[in-house]
């Protein structure tokens, strides 16, 4: 049986969820709406979802803290799609901070949601397009670290386990599949996320920052990923291909 994907929309506004809810449905894909955090706990308790559509401006527990809640549980892989209100770029900013894979400022039209749902999915189930893709199933090896290509998360030299967010990893994935050369952010958010950047669109950069916490790369004097300036960035260590895990 063919797989339909199973979207959930949470949003406290009854007529977006309708709305939203009903025009996903007539372009195929399955759809649950909740009107809040308790709500879509509730449902992700007994059914997995493909996607969630996340509102920030919600009565208690609003979209940041739940997106948050979501990247440090068992939950950690779903995508989700933050929806902002008044092109507030703080709301988008802390959203990629706490590791939503995309946003879209409200009011939007449909079909450019159900445009940016496809291109989440399609982001979390490949490597981007152009991209020079190593096999899979292996380790990439690199200074302290290594990558498990097969699990998306790191090991350091100790062989702790570092959890990555879906954008964190397919970014690490490009630069580890470009090392030593200098990626600008147009290039970076299109093999990353599939579009052009807005004049000023800072995901990458937040993304950067994030990444380099995750490796303890020092954004003062950065041993893995360099600020080219008026270029952008370059993962300055080579990378050794090893074998698949253990």
């Amino acid at each position: 049986m063919e797989h339909v994907d199973h979207i959930l929309i949470v949003d406290d506004d009854r007529e977006i969820r309708e709305l939203v809810g009903n025009y996903l449905k007539k372009n195929g894909l399955r759809t649950t709406v909740v009107a809040d955090g308790r709500q879509m706990r509730s449902f992700l308790e007994s059914t997995p979802v493909d996607l969630i559509v996340l509102d920030i401006m919600m009565p208690g527990d609003d979209g940041l803290m739940l997106c948050r809640e979501l990247r440090a549980g068992k939950h950690k892989a779903t995508p989700v799609l933050m929806l902002t209100a008044r092109n507030d770029e703080t709301d988008r900013i802390i959203g990629l901070e706490m590791g939503a894979d995309d946003y879209l400022v409200k009011p939007f039209a449909a079909r450019e949601l159900l445009a940016r749902i496809n291109a989440v999915l399609r982001r979390t189930r490949m490597l981007p397009p152009n991209l020079v893709v190593t096999e899979s199933g292996r380790l990439l090896a690199f200074g302290r670290w290594r990558l498990d290509t097969s699990a998306r998360h790191l090991l350091d030299s100790d062989g702790t386990m570092v959890a990555l967010s879906g954008a964190e990893y397919r970014l690490l994935r490009v630069f580890l599949d470009h090392p030593q050369r200098v990626l600008n952010r147009d290039q970076l958010l299109n093999l990353t996320q599939g579009r052009d950047a807005d004049l000023f669109d800072r995901s990458i950069d937040l993304l950067v920052s994030r990444l380099r916490q995750r490796l303890l790369d020092d954004a003062r004097e950065p041993a893995y990923i360099k600020t080219v300036r008026s270029e952008g960035y370059v993962f300055s260590l080579p990378v050794e291909v090893q074998g698949a895990p253990a």
